[in-house]
């Protein structure tokens, strides 16, 4: 009876190991999809920037300059290659201090509504396009990193990496450039 008792013990001690093991596979599994998820919504939430600012930039409502310097930032980050990160990194915070510096201080955003006369509606709604999309773009990058983190944090861990339970699933990396939204475009 005693053999049988260990024997018992010890089938019950593999099970309950191997449960645990794969509970934390599979938990890196989805930790991955949801990376995946993550950095798609980022780059839907990227592209809404970039038409958004190509929108503002050919609406005749900002002066010549702004307009030119604006949708050649939106240009560069719509054509930056999606798989280098550094790269897009680069293009995306330099549209981001585009955007702050066409936008900068409330009085811009002022005189195109008063340049709109008739066309109020439809400034509005750019510039209200072009506020959404920044957020989004903040909390897009935000959560990405989130995920990225705990993912990280989960992988580093003895048993993840004795085990190899992420398999051969490159490690991923938080994405890094400047989303700081506008002032004169954070309250709308």
């Amino acid at each position: 009876m005693d053999s049988l008792t260990n024997i018992l013990l010890v089938v019950v001690l593999l099970g309950v190991i191997v449960v645990y093991l794969s509970s934390t596979a599979g938990r890196l599994d989805r930790l991955h999809h949801r990376i995946e998820t993550a950095h798609a919504a980022l780059d839907a939430q990227l592209i809404r920037r970039v038409a958004a600012a190509q929108d503002i930039a050919s609406s005749g409502f900002l002066d010549p300059a702004s307009s030119l310097v604006l949708s050649a930032a939106a240009q560069e980050a719509l054509i930056a290659d999606p798989d280098d990160d550094a790269q897009r990194s680069l293009v995306e915070s330099d549209l981001t201090r585009t955007i702050n510096a066409v936008f900068d201080g409330g009085e811009v955003v002022d005189e195109i509504r008063e340049a709109a006369g008739p066309n109020q509606v439809l400034v509005e709604q750019l510039i209200g396009e072009m506020a959404v999309a920044c957020r989004r773009v903040e909390l897009a990058r935000r959560f990405h990193n989130d995920v990225v983190r705990s993912c990280v944090q989960l992988r580093r861990k003895r048993v993840s990496r004795y085990f190899r339970l992420a398999g051969h699933t490159p490690l991923p990396a938080t994405i890094d450039f400047d989303d700081t939204p506008p002032p004169s475009l954070a309250g709308m």
